[in-house]
């Protein structure tokens, strides 16, 4: 077996369950797909384009994405753009797939040195508990071990009130804090639905008709300046926490995405039927993607 071969058959073991487990904590993932299928837009889970799934991390030493992405890089993966976030104090890079029936990889890392004092101190507090890089440690070739890897705390359960204090300051580090590399959002290709679903705009009727809370920041619907890159998103479902000091809170979840990737104009001539991924607009939008990392801000969740 080639290594090409053995690194994407392992692939195939990574993201599955990397996607059963975000199902099983996601409930708008069931309740998205199993609306699918009952209107007949879709007759099995299979038949979904996933375009991106994003995972956020901590910038710092032995951790952030200098460390998450040897793991995909590993099985094949390019690295592309860079995105940087002022606000929000993020950077973000994205990931080009091995196959075109792979997700493309959105990982975004929090510039912890841009944030208060105390914000630092409560971070390190848990992340310098990583005294070395863990993926350095990982065997890449064993898919249930990197699988595991992806589900389990790299650090202790953060007590309640330093999760509220960073809360105040960054929701992201809140975010991360608690949750680590849990699967932010997976993201569901519209352009390739049946007619009457396979754009954003209808696809957004589809989903409040059957009660889905849809981010609201900067509009329902994000659009690229290009207008290549139409995307939108659901608002995060509230979960109940269990917090090393034995109390719980509702904290922000995971989301579902969904995106519409309009065929480039070189290509505008070709037959539906021959279209795919390489012909329709590829990469990211900083502007789309600044407002969908709110899909789990309280700004949204707390509507």
């Amino acid at each position: 077996m080639s290594i090409i071969n053995q690194n994407t058959d392992t692939l195939d073991i990574v993201l599955p369950g990397l996607m059963r487990r975000y199902t099983e904590r996601v409930p708008d993932v069931k309740k998205i797909l199993n609306s699918m299928i009952s209107e007949g837009i879709i007759g099995t889970e299979k038949d979904i384009e996933n375009d991106h799934i994003a995972f956020r991390t901590m910038g710092v030493p032995r951790l952030g994405i200098q460390s998450f992405e040897k793991i995909f890089l590993h099985y094949g993966y390019e690295k592309k753009d860079h995105y940087f976030f002022e606000g929000k104090k993020l950077d973000a890079w994205w990931y080009s797939p091995p196959r075109e029936t792979d997700p493309r990889i959105f990982v975004s890392e929090l510039r912890v040195g841009d944030l208060s004092e105390e914000s630092q101190r409560i971070i390190k507090s848990y992340t310098d508990e990583v005294i070395s890089d863990p993926v350095d440690n990982l065997d890449l070739n064993n898919g249930e071990d990197v699988d595991a890897f992806l589900h389990t705390p790299l650090w202790r359960t953060p007590t309640l009130s330093d999760y509220l204090t960073l809360l105040k300051e960054s929701e992201y580090a809140a975010w991360v804090i608690y949750n680590r590399y849990y699967l932010n959002h997976f993201t569901i290709s519209v352009h390739n639905l049946p007619e009457g679903y396979n754009t954003v705009s209808d696809f957004n009727v589809f989903l409040e008709k059957h009660g889905i809370s849809l981010n609201t920041s900067g509009g329902k619907i994000k659009t690229s300046p290009d207008g290549g890159l139409i995307q939108s998103a659901t608002v995060a479902q509230m979960l109940e926490a269990e917090f090393a000091d034995g109390e719980t809170y509702k904290i922000s979840g995971s989301y579902v995405e969904f995106a519409e990737r309009k065929v480039l104009t070189k290509f505008q001539n070709l037959p539906t039927d021959q279209i795919s991924r390489k012909n329709r607009r590829d990469g990211f939008e900083a502007t789309n993607a600044d407002k969908i990392f709110e899909s789990t801000y309280t700004t949204q969740t707390g509507k």
